[in-house]
């Protein structure tokens, strides 16, 4: 979380007026060391831009619905890359595992221990 300028600027002119950096800290309930930061250069930084994925969302889209049932090693080989880049990928576009209910999954545990 970043504060505004205008935030920044009243505690660097409290600052001026005679305070200390600790009174300004627990006045503001702000960290100390956010203050002395804030001295050395009042700007926000700025993000880094990302590099994009190397994984085209619609063509996993496409991939899901064409495989349902891979395994993200073999969509990676695919893709050529990683499984966690796959799986990165997945959890962005929100497609998850698909997961059995409970009881089919009991149901199915019994049928095998009765064979």
């Amino acid at each position: 979380m970043s504060y505004p300028i205008h935030f920044r600027k009243k505690l660097l002119a409290k600052l001026e007026e005679g305070q200390s950096i600790r009174a300004v800290a627990q006045h503001f309930e702000i960290n100390k060391n956010t203050i002395v930061e804030w001295k050395k250069r009042i700007e926000i930084k700025r993000t880094r831009p990302r590099k994009p994925s190397k994984v085209d969302d619609d063509a996993l889209r496409v991939d899901v619905e064409q495989y349902p049932d891979d395994y993200q090693y073999e969509r990676a080989a695919r893709f050529g890359c990683g499984t966690s880049t796959i799986g990165d990928a997945l959890k962005r576009l929100n497609i998850t595992v698909k997961k059995r209910p409970y009881g089919t999954r009991k149901q199915k545990q019994n049928s095998e221990n009765s064979i």
